[in-house]
């Protein structure tokens, strides 16, 4: 039986969202992803870090609203990689936000996603989830490494409240308690952050000769990555973890809309993310309600912090902690192959090279073990 025709997305099946503790604990638990992200690209860059923060949060509402799931906004990895590496301005990071909408909005609208799935086996999407739960993993060591008594801290509370939920009824408010936790610790030894009345968002169009460097060397990086991770493995993991699915169309155009609508006014490109899935579900998010809450923090951050300090007060062993458990998390699911050769092939392509070469030689190695079993009735 194939599962992804049997369970199709309705969003009036599924319950209103809901705001409960639980649901508040998984609100921050893919924060560990977003702000580290954010930070390094309002600290290396001239994006105003109010503005990216605000279209966080108000897409994290209305995916919470319009899904009634828990569908992360994250910010492209990809992309953010390149900027934070290179120092990159805000006229070729908004070229590259507009792209990357127009491409995915459309991909979305002609049904390019759902007909783009039929050729790319499963088991390769699950070599993504373990790639990405395996490079989460790497991030989450290096933070880790730089602030090891916060990590450790926040570990060992994430797991007593793993260990507690597991037996008894005390929810995992964990996430909570490592970040909220984390802001106190850092106001406590750095001080409050100074307050800035965030400017209101202006239109921000890129020059046109930024477009085709935008598109060299950050939209080809990202668009692979954002296939496989924010809509192909996203929509498989819905299907694991709620039983419904989400058409991978539907996350392409919801992609492309809120790329176009914010990134032309300050925003940076955004996407959804099945590690960021993962680690919500993981703190206990099961409805929209999660979401709606992580956007109201992060809209929090956005008006009474207008300024990086507010991000860099806490320890970035904090990071390191959530981003551990959302790796275990991810990697549990990607378990769930039917050829661990593919799988695994991928996930340590990944980590010796990069994503999208892992992806080109997992699908290789799918098709070829395709072609083996329907010449010889065998698997290879």
């Amino acid at each position: 039986m194939d599962l992804l025709t049997h369970h199709p997305y309705n969003r009036d099946d599924l319950p209103k969202p809901a705001f409960t503790l639980r649901e508040a604990a998984g609100s921050v638990g893919d924060f560990g992803t977003i702000l580290p992200i954010v930070l390094g690209v309002a600290l290396v860059s001239d994006m105003n870090i109010s503005h990216i923060l605000f279209f966080f949060a108000v897409w994290f509402i209305i995916s919470g609203f319009y899904y009634r799931l828990p569908v992360p906004i994250e910010p492209m990895k990809a992309i953010g990689a390149v900027v934070i590496a290179g120092s990159l301005t805000h006229d070729i990071i908004a070229a590259s936000g507009i792209i990357v909408g127009i491409f995915f909005l459309l991909a979305g609208l002609m049904r390019w996603m759902e007909a783009l799935k039929k050729y790319i086996p499963q088991n390769v999407i699950r070599g993504v989830q373990a790639a990405l739960a395996l490079l989460l993993l790497k991030s989450a060591l290096g933070f880790a490494t730089g602030d090891i008594i916060p990590f450790t801290v926040a570990t060992l509370v994430i797991a007593l409240f793993w260990v507690g939920a597991k037996y008894t009824r005390i929810p995992d408010i964990s996430a909570l308690i490592v970040v909220f936790g984390g802001v106190g610790a850092g106001i406590l030894i750095s001080g409050m952050p100074e307050f800035i009345l965030p400017a209101l968002p202006t239109v921000f169009l890129p020059s046109p000769e930024v477009f085709f460097p935008a598109f060299t060397d950050l939209v080809l990086p990202q668009i692979p990555l954002t296939i496989t991770n924010a809509i192909l493995a996203t929509s498989l993991l819905t299907l694991d973890l709620f039983r419904h699915e989400i058409k991978p169309d539907r996350l392409s155009a919801t992609i492309g809309v809120m790329n176009l609508v914010s990134v032309p006014f300050g925003g940076f490109p955004m996407c959804h993310g099945a590690g960021g899935m993962a680690g919500q579900y993981r703190f206990g998010a099961r409805t929209g309600g999660a979401n709606i809450i992580a956007g109201i923090i992060l809209l929090a951050f956005a008006f009474l912090f207008a300024s990086a300090g507010v991000l860099s007060i806490i320890p970035t062993g904090i990071f390191g902690a959530l981003l551990l458990f959302v790796a275990l998390e991810l990697g549990i699911h990607a378990t769930k192959t039917d050829s661990a050769v593919v799988t695994g092939v991928i996930a340590v392509v990944s980590i010796v090279g990069n994503i999208t070469i892992a992806f080109i030689i997992g699908m290789i190695l799918a098709w070829g073990r395709i072609w083996y079993r329907k010449r010889t009735g065998q698997d290879p």
